[in-house]
């Protein structure tokens, strides 16, 4: 395996249990205050539904498979 996606492995590992941790904190304290907690949340909910949105076109957007039928 290549050092640079090793790297890359690494990176992506430890920023999803940084939002891991962050929703989770997010979560909590909206449980302790309930009405003003979920208003931090929404966006969250919200970009996570834009990311979620921006990665389902990149995997079904036939134009970017152009490169995959070329031989290498």
């Amino acid at each position: 395996m290549p050092l640079d996606r090793f790297v890359l492995i690494l990176v992506i590992v430890i920023a999803g249990a940084g939002v891991t941790v962050w929703v989770g904190s997010l979560v909590f304290a909206a449980l302790q205050i309930p009405y003003v907690g979920w208003l931090v949340g929404l966006p969250v909910v919200l970009i996570a539904y834009v990311l979620w949105r921006v990665i389902a076109e990149r995997l079904n957007n036939p134009e970017d498979d152009h490169y995959d039928q070329i031989d290498q």
